[in-house]
């Protein structure tokens, strides 16, 4: 008997949705040339930690991490473009997240995507031997195109001789890398050091405020109900605490990195951030609200990931990402075509 076009499409209509989506989408199997190898190191948020925190107790996490040999490395910030329609569009996305590229701007007389713009066209030319006068050049587009990290790569990479004025770089914008020198966080004293050590040109800014700027009717309310949902797993994340409280004045962090990355820890602040979340109560669903813009920022960010790799088939990828974040990342980065997600844990042995 022939089945009418009509009644096929009829019947599958009414097919259970797990019936229905059975398409194979791992279609990388017989690919050519390397696969992409993609490293998601979650992070502590080191200006969190306590007042004696040493930078030198980074040190066995970097060697661990050059050992990798990353081509491209990625941090959670926020890009230059990203920031310029912030600045654009404060009423819709604010300003919040990203510093202020005053000094740069009158450093250079470049506004943000005119400085993105030449330091994407020294970036095309880029020697593998560049003087001191251009890797002076590239670090004071970076600053002008709100891209600290990547300045203070190409800085962190100049003789000490050879860190002055001169080149586009002047006495404030030589004083601003001065200071985030200083700075206690992990885009710097993680990724640009170990981008400097391996001889990137740059860092990738990846993080992303588009989607997560939930707007509700009653603010206090939406804050109070998410704190709620949090509040509920509260004598989990205390026990947690005295967890990593040792590890975090330890003269060495290896150890506390090995923790945040480890099965029991990633699934913890799983179950705080989305499933303690989704299961609160609220007339006004808040806290689902919350779970909603958790996820639209977290696949914009993955997404602006798989897009620093995208012209490097079989590149070796480093995303530094706070931990909680982690899940996620490795989840849909291991969906991509051609991409394999690499064991935190080996690499940290």
């Amino acid at each position: 008997m022939r089945l009418s076009r009509t009644w096929m499409w009829g019947l599958a209509l009414t097919l259970p949705l797990a019936a229905q989506a059975q398409v194979n989408l791992k279609l990388d199997r017989d690919m050519t040339g390397p696969r992409a190898k993609v490293l998601v190191l979650g992070t502590v948020h080191l200006s969190e930690l306590p007042d004696t925190f040493n930078p030198a107790t980074l040190l066995p996490l970097l060697e661990r991490l050059a050992a990798f040999k990353p081509e491209v490395i990625t941090i959670e910030a926020l890009t230059g473009e990203e920031c310029d329609l912030a600045a654009r569009h404060p009423t819709r996305y604010g300003m919040d997240y990203c510093p202020s590229v005053e000094v740069a701007r009158k450093s250079t007389g470049l506004e943000v995507p005119a400085a993105i713009a030449e330091a994407e066209k020294l970036l095309a030319d880029w020697p593998a031997a560049p003087t001191p006068a251009q890797r002076r050049r590239l670090a004071s587009l970076f600053l002008a195109a709100n891209d600290r990290s990547s300045a203070y790569t190409q800085w962190l990479q100049l003789p000490d001789t050879e860190r002055k004025a001169g080149d586009g770089l002047d006495a404030p914008l030589v004083e601003l890398l001065g200071q985030i020198a200083t700075r206690r966080n992990e885009n710097y004293l993680i990724a640009a050091r170990l981008a400097a050590r391996l001889g990137l040109p740059r860092v990738y800014a990846t993080d992303n405020h588009t989607g997560d700027n939930v707007r509700v009717k009653d603010e206090e309310a939406f804050g109070r109900e998410l704190k709620a949902a949090w509040g509920s797993q509260g004598a989990l994340l205390e026990a947690r605490q005295k967890q990593v409280e040792p590890l975090q004045q330890a003269s060495d962090l290896l150890p506390l990195y090995r923790h945040v990355n480890g099965l029991a820890d990633l699934q913890l602040s799983a179950d705080v951030n989305v499933k303690a979340t989704m299961e609160a109560r609220s007339q006004a669903r808040y806290p689902q609200m919350w779970v909603a813009g958790w996820e639209v920022r977290n696949l914009r960010i993955v997404a602006n990931i798989r897009e620093t790799f995208r012209e490097r088939p079989g590149a070796r990828v480093l995303s530094i990402v706070g931990a909680s974040h982690k899940p996620m990342f490795d989840a849909w980065l291991g969906q991509m075509q051609g991409v394999d997600i690499v064991d935190v844990a080996e690499v940290l042995k």
